[in-house]
């Protein structure tokens, strides 16, 4: 038989060097396509996304009783309408606005003669002053060209003056110019118009040949990617236009209050404009601030508009938009920002207005085709690690910091107990798989469990460094997260944690079978229960053999709590070990908690050995508790 290992570049887990090569083939081919169809790729794309503005606004015409034909007419005459209403405003503001130029003149040329001499004419002034110099300099030194050193003066000659002149233009070349530079944009509109008309007649039909070519053996699966992108992107427009209608608004309104001639060309400007990702609003600001400049002497009309400009913006991007439209397409802000740059360079303007939309499909591409699924990574919102996986990273990396401000964000909307049973326990058993498969080094180790000593040391409110090995082990084993953290408690209240007299059933005990990880995971149970000012107290199963200490409060123990952090054989300790302390605590409560691992594993019931319960997390450790608690004082109340 011949050798079944697997080659380094068919591992598990790592992409094979072929499959890389086809991929970047691939997409240099699409991104090659992309840009030789660009003429007719754009028509249809425009078309496309301009069906799915359309859609609602067809659905609701179908709803009123209108049949499918009159529905769709009447919604693209409504955009050629609405855009041809938006044109006829923006250019008559535009005739109006370079007919009243001329009165300005005087207040144009005072600006310009001001910032003249705040700029040209200092850097003249040095430039000048610098020339004095070099020609001194040269003077003395004798290096001075002579005027009949020049070319031509000294030959006699005297240049001739050319006069180049243009030929007269035919009008009916002039006509050619004019119809020819109209003839493209014409062409582009009158091609998006007729494949709206036919998408939106065969809305149905078309939905139906995607499904079939793209995943007729999967038909409910591509159902929900296309409503999904659908839905989408007919909130994003819809949404989007209206914000840019109330930006636009909001823009006039403000100006007219100024006291700008022509607000209402520049709402209709910054609402068209702000269809251009990023820069399409400070395009028609920077063309107000120009006229602002111009129309009074001084420069406050132009600080207010650039103000109220940089104001409504920030509460449309930063307030409005988040919440209409914001989280709902799933794009991450840097991913919005490469995909502009993106299709801009292969489509021009036009694809910096549809980079948006054309990302967004791209992303839903990524979450249900599964050779697309790194798309969802790379242009999603969602983050790319679960929070154990953030945490393990982190603390691989030796980087506390990071975990603790991940930490204290978790805990402002949830408890101690969620924190460790949803982030710290899972985790840890990624960590332990790790370690089984040697995937993880020993400094790794080291830098794993000192994260963890400070995260809960510092969260506790403690000292993190008190508790520090002072020398470095090779083994997970040795210098236990569990047993620093709890040096660290006995370090303040002794090697009890506490006092030793106390009123009956008022300590919780906390005791690890085995393991590292169960002696850590009840020190964090401990920790969790006094938080919730509980008297809880972690020890070792060696600890319990001794005895109780001299002068112990019989009955003081109300809770023996077994925790196992992962299945394993250190669970079968855990009947013996109850065994044993339920003849000195008949009056305890066992409970076993009995966290269940990544793999498969036994019934918890069935592991429940000699207690009395048996739970899977810190949170219905700590309410048995309190559940326990509240009936003690409630028996003890007169």
């Amino acid at each position: 038989m011949g050798d079944d290992k697997p080659s380094p570049t068919t591992a598990v887990g790592a992409v094979p060097r072929a499959e890389r090569a086809s991929g970047v083939i691939a997409f240099a081919v699409v991104v090659t396509l992309l840009y030789l169809g660009r003429d007719i790729l754009i028509p249809l794309t425009l078309a496309l996304m301009l069906s799915l503005l359309l859609a609602p606004l067809v659905r609701s015409l179908r709803r009123i009783g209108l049949s499918q034909g009159p529905s769709v007419l009447i919604a693209v005459l409504t955009l050629v309408l609405f855009v041809s209403v938006t044109a006829v405003v923006l250019g008559t503001q535009v005739i109006r606005m370079a007919a009243s130029l001329p009165q300005y003149r005087e207040t144009i040329e005072l600006k310009l003669q001001k910032l003249d001499e705040m700029t040209v004419g200092r850097l003249s002034t040095l430039t000048n002053e610098a020339s004095r110099l070099i020609a001194r300099h040269s003077a003395e030194r004798g290096d001075l060209t002579q005027p009949s050193d020049q070319p031509g003066l000294a030959t006699g000659t005297v240049p001739v003056p050319v006069e180049v002149q243009q030929p007269r233009t035919d009008p009916f070349q002039l006509i050619g110019r004019v119809a020819a530079s109209v003839w493209g944009p014409i062409a582009t509109t009158g091609i998006v118009l007729v494949v709206l008309v036919f998408v939106l007649f065969e809305h149905e039909s078309l939905r139906d040949r995607v499904i079939r070519i793209a995943g007729a053996a999967n038909i409910r699966m591509t159902t929900i990617a296309l409503n999904d992108a659908g839905e989408r992107l007919s909130r994003f427009f819809v949404s989007q236009f209206a914000v840019n209608a109330g930006v636009g608004a909001s823009i006039g309104l403000g100006l007219g209050l100024l006291g700008l001639p022509h607000a209402t060309l520049w709402a209709a400007l910054t609402a068209v404009l702000r269809f251009v990702p990023y820069v399409g609003v400070w395009i028609a600001a920077l063309l107000a601030v120009a006229l602002s400049i111009a129309v009074v002497p001084g420069w406050s009309l132009a600080i207010a508009t650039l103000g109220l400009f940089a104001l409504v913006e920030v509460i449309a991007g930063q307030v409005v938009e988040p919440q209409l439209f914001g989280h709902a397409t799933g794009l991450s802000p840097l991913s919005v920002v490469v995909a502009a740059i993106f299709w801009s360079s292969l489509w021009g303007p036009i694809g910096l207005v549809l980079s948006t939309p054309l990302t967004l499909c791209l992303l839903v591409g990524g979450r249900y085709i599964r050779a697309l699924r790194f798309l969802d990574l790379l242009l999603g919102n969602a983050p790319a690690l679960t929070l154990p996986q953030r945490f393990y990273q982190r603390a691989l990396s030796g980087d506390s910091h990071e975990v603790l401000v991940t930490a204290r964000a978790y805990l402002k909307d949830h408890s101690l107990a969620a924190y460790c049973d949803d982030v710290v326990i899972p985790a840890l058993h990624i960590g332990l798989l790790d370690r089984q498969l040697g995937a993880i080094s020993a400094d790794q180790q080291m830098k794993l469990r000192n994260v963890m000593v400070t995260v809960f040391s510092t969260l506790g409110g403690g000292n993190p460094w008190s508790s520090r090995p002072r020398r470095r082990s090779s083994v997970l084993d040795h210098a236990a997260p569990g047993q620093r953290l709890r040096e660290e408690r006995e370090q303040l209240m002794g090697k009890w944690q506490g006092p030793v007299a106390v009123p009956p059933g008022s300590v919780m005990l906390c005791l690890g079978p085995g393991s590292y990880a169960d002696d850590l995971a009840a020190e964090l149970l401990a920790r969790i229960l006094r938080e919730q000012k509980v008297d809880a107290r972690h020890f070792s199963v060696e600890d319990t053999q001794e005895g109780p200490p001299p002068g112990a409060t019989p009955g003081g123990v109300a809770i023996v709590y077994l925790v196992s952090a992962v299945p394993g054989v250190e669970r079968q300790r855990c009947g013996p070990v109850a065994e044993r302390l339920r003849q000195r605590l008949p009056q305890a409560l066992f409970v076993n908690v009995f966290f269940p691992g990544v793999t498969l594993q036994l019934d918890p019931v069935a592991e429940s050995g000699h207690a009395d319960l048996t739970v899977t997390s810190f949170t219905q450790a700590v309410q048995i508790c309190l559940e326990r608690r509240e009936t003690r004082l409630a028996l003890a109340a007169p």
